[in-house]
């Protein structure tokens, strides 16, 4: 599937994503650029947002399924500073006043590469900053159950590369090519947190239901992949714990 059919592929069970994924370490709220105008880029059903406007920040949260921007409506239903618009970050336009910060939580990849970054300078006063972050799957937690986890994705997702194993958080690459190629920001800086979280089965099974390539395997592949993986986390006593590091990227606008 190509990028189009598989972003959209989230609004179809947007209480189980919101109920499922993970929110965002608290250090990296801490560590983000200063401003009081935030446009979210992708905002799902408010994991980032609502740590956004509990800071205070004014937040415009644009995100492409109205089912998911509805649960994030609900969600930041307390907060006068947060609105939530569904759109199409692509085809969004742009309001007349420039933010302070454009940040993207888990979700700049599903935007066009052809429009992301120019757009989010376009979006950003001079000098305001934008942070791209990102979440990835790394070497920790249960580490035998996801060694053996890979027979199951090989038996049962054709698109399994043989033999598939977690990186170390530390080969995680830092790269700011996309950034450096636009010629509209600075200098990128990285923060990276790395952190684990453990799940029974049925809350990890739950989890890997909101992955767009697990939920656009066909039935019975998709079916027989959760079944492989259950069994074998009941084998592993009843829970794993799954590590991740979450990076992000942030750099200045100059031009």
């Amino acid at each position: 599937m190509t990028r189009e059919p598989l972003r959209a592929i989230f609004g179809e069970d947007p209480d189980r994503y919101d109920r499922a994924r993970p929110t965002y370490p608290p250090a990296l709220f801490a560590d983000l650029p200063p401003g009081d105008r935030v446009l979210e880029i992708g905002a799902g059903t408010g994991q980032a947002t609502l740590p956004l406007a509990r800071q205070g920040r004014h937040v415009t949260a644009v995100e492409l399924s109205p089912p998911m921007a509805a649960v994030a409506t609900r969600n930041l239903a307390a907060f006068r500073n947060a609105e939530v618009v569904a759109a199409p970050f692509e085809e969004w336009p742009l309001p007349a006043e420039p933010f302070d910060l454009v940040l993207s939580a888990t979700a700049f990849h599903w935007i066009d590469p052809a429009i992301r970054v120019a757009k989010s300078a376009d979006a950003l006063r001079p000098g305001g900053s934008l942070a791209v972050i990102s979440t990835h799957h790394v070497l920790g937690g249960t580490t035998d159950f996801f060694v053996d986890v890979q027979r199951c994705y090989e038996r049962f997702d054709p698109d399994t590369p043989p033999n598939l194993r977690q990186q170390p958080a530390a080969d995680i690459p830092r790269d700011s090519t996309e950034f450096d190629a636009s010629g509209r920001f600075g200098p990128v800086t990285f923060h990276g947190y790395p952190w684990e979280q453990t799940y029974t089965t049925d809350e990890y099974l739950d989890l890997l239901l909101t992955y767009s390539n697990h939920r656009a395997l066909p039935p019975a592949q998709q079916s027989g992949l959760l079944a492989c993986i259950g069994s074998l986390i009941d084998s592993h006593g009843g829970t794993v714990t799954k590590a991740y590091l979450t990076l992000m990227a942030t750099a200045h606008r100059t031009t």
